[in-house]
């Protein structure tokens, strides 16, 4: 097989980017409201929105860095996306104790399970050419 070639993505490490995806695109979306609603309403705690709205700016980076190099089967990005999945489950954990963001706790929940599992996957870790413990190369 050529340098050029390159083995079929399969389709768990396509869905473990795509939750990457969907994840990245929820925080970027949240920090662009939160950085618009604080600077529109004018009042309230400006710096706490600045800086919540940037914060979450910056955090749906890494998200978006991992499905990309998970669509491109970069070893790399297994390490940053599991990270986003296991931070996202406390963050779930406290929007199903919250009221009025119960659904968006679900999701993020189930968000994160599945992307766990995914990424566990045998066909994931091999795809991405990652040696599992106590195998030779």
């Amino acid at each position: 097989m050529s340098s050029t070639e390159q083995t079929p993505r399969p389709t768990r490490l396509a869905a473990a980017a795509g939750v990457a995806l969907v994840e990245a695109l929820g925080l970027l979306a949240g920090g662009a409201y939160m950085l618009v609603r604080t600077l529109a309403d004018g009042g309230g705690d400006l710096t706490g929105g600045v800086t919540g709205g940037v914060t979450l700016l910056a955090l749906g980076l890494i998200p978006l860095a991992a499905a990309r190099g998970l669509w491109r089967m970069r070893s790399w990005s297994r390490g940053p996306a599991v990270i986003t999945q296991i931070l996202a489950l406390p963050v779930a954990w406290q929007m199903l104790r919250s009221e009025g963001v119960i659904p968006y706790g679900i999701v993020l929940a189930a968000l994160a399970v599945t992307g766990l599992v995914l990424l566990v996957n045998p066909a994931t870790t091999e795809a991405l050419g990652i040696r599992r413990p106590g195998r030779e190369s």
